[in-house]
């Protein structure tokens, strides 16, 4: 099991409370008891799990979120696939707005080297965007919220409304069909709201599951946005309804999604 996929096998196999050993959780991945070992300091370390005696647990705080790293490696190739097809509806020398997110973070890896104007919502996206010359990479300033390394705040959502951009590429936690574009996070769901206020052309990027899905803070409609580019998976009836919205839809071909399980 690669080391993404053990990393998120740990994290929920705590994500009810108890203590797992080191030895049950060789036994879930298939590693050896010093691999397992040096995966529970580095989750430690980044405050998704807290060792004990014997073992691991959940964190203290906030439950069991996915670190950044883990998230984005965990998925990798479907977003890579994503973000290249994102990436193209960008042409050189527009300017554009990029949500914070590890979907949008591969996004900015395929921009590296563009000559584009970016507003980067994240400083992992202005960090990829800024390896190679080529792109004017501006971040929003405020607080940054710790792992995602988001900004957050009025700060950025003022920035954000100070901007014209051509293309405003939007990340979501969900966006099920009668509830629209939605967010679990409260200050996030602002910030994307001036996203789409900021964008001539305004593209959601996520992979099919998330369209199943509604989370409590509702930042869009779905005519709210020019595109969206999703995973060849989607369901057939959940794309109509993008569709009748006037959204043009870019299906992507991708590998089938990892499996926490091995």
């Amino acid at each position: 099991m690669q080391r993404s996929l053990r990393h998120k096998t740990i994290i929920r196999s705590v994500a009810s409370g108890t203590t797992v050993s080191v030895e049950a959780l060789c036994d879930l991945t298939g590693a050896s008891a010093i691999t397992i070992r040096r995966d529970l300091a580095e989750l430690a370390d980044q405050g998704a799990v807290r060792r004990v005696r014997g073992g691991v647990t959940r964190a203290d705080v906030r439950g069991t979120l996915m670190p950044f790293s883990v998230r984005f490696e965990t998925d990798r190739e479907r977003k890579d696939a994503l973000a290249v097809v994102a990436a193209g509806l960008v042409a050189d020398g527009e300017s554009l707005v990029l949500d914070n997110g590890t979907t949008c973070y591969a996004v900015a890896r395929h921009l590296a080297g563009r000559p584009v104007t970016a507003l980067a919502l994240s400083l992992h996206a202005a960090a990829a965007l800024a390896t190679r010359p080529g792109a004017t990479v501006i971040v929003p300033g405020g607080p940054v919220e710790n792992d995602t390394l988001a900004f957050t705040g009025h700060a950025a959502v003022r920035a954000i409304s100070e901007t014209n951009a051509d293309v405003a590429i939007i990340g979501t936690c969900s966006a099920q069909p009668g509830f629209g574009l939605t967010s679990t996070n409260y200050e996030d769901a602002q910030v994307k709201r001036a996203c789409l206020a900021a964008g001539a052309r305004r593209v959601l990027i996520t992979t099919a599951e998330k369209l199943t899905r509604t989370s409590t803070f509702r930042f869009g409609e779905f005519g709210d946005l020019t595109h969206l580019v999703t995973t060849a998976d989607a369901d057939p009836d959940r794309l109509a309804q993008f569709r009748a919205d006037g959204v043009e839809v870019y299906l992507v071909e991708t590998p089938p999604p990892p499996s926490a399980g091995g």
